[in-house]
C-alpha cells in the first residue's frame, strides 16, 4: 500500500490534506498528526459493516495501516510532502465496533531514515479496544528527512 502525506497542518496539528483516494472513499479523517504520532478517525456508517453488523476487518486494517504509516511521514515544511509504503502489517481484532466513531492511533517505535516500525490501536470514543496492529514501513526516496520534498501535485487540484 502506498501513502502520500502533505505537510499542511492547522493549529491543532491536524493536516488539511493527508489522506486521499481510497481513504476518502472510506471516510477517514486525520484528527492529529505530529512527528512520530498520527490519529485517524472514522464515523461508522452502514457501508463499513460486515454481515454480522460489526465494522469489517478490512476497514479496521486500513485505518491501522494509515495511522501507523502516517506516524512516520509527518512533514515539517509547509507545501512539502513525504511518501511511504507499507512493507508489512499485522492486525489483531480484539472487540466489535458497531456504531459511533472509532480512532486509530499510530506511534513510531523505531527504525532509521528509510525503514521504520510503528504500532497502534483502534478504540471507540468510550475507550473500548477494537483492534491492535504493528507494521514496518519504508519512506520513499526524497522522504527520508523531516523536511520532505516539494509536492509535485500541488496546484493541480489534487488533495
Amino acid at each position: 500500500m502506498s501513502h502520500s502525506s502533505s505537510a499542511e497542518s492547522s493549529t491543532d496539528n491536524a493536516p488539511q490534506q493527508a489522506l486521499m483516494g481510497y481513504h476518502e472513499l472510506l471516510g477517514m479523517q486525520v484528527v492529529e498528526w505530529q512527528e512520530g504520532r498520527a490519529v485517524v478517525e472514522l464515523a461508522i456508517k452502514p457501508q463499513h459493516l460486515n454481515r454480522s453488523g460489526n465494522v469489517h476487518g478490512g476497514v479496521l486494517a486500513s485505518m491501522l495501516d494509515s495511522a501507523l504509516s502516517l506516524a512516520g511521514l509527518h512533514c515539517s515544511v509547509p507545501g512539502n510532502i513525504r511518501r511511504g509504503m507499507t512493507l508489512s502489517l499485522t492486525t489483531s481484532f480484539v472487540g466489535p465496533a458497531r456504531e459511533g466513531v472509532i480512532q486509530a492511533i499510530g506511534t513510531v517505535r523505531g527504525g532509521g531514515q528509510k525503514t521504520y516500525m510503528s504500532s497502534g490501536e483502534i478504540k471507540d470514543l468510550q475507550g473500548n479496544l477494537v483492534a491492535i496492529g504493528e507494521g514496518a514501513f519504508r519512506r520513499r526516496s526524497g522522504s527520508e528527512s523531516p523536511e520532505g520534498m516539494p509536492d509535485p501535485l500541488a496546484g493541480e487540484g489534487h488533495k
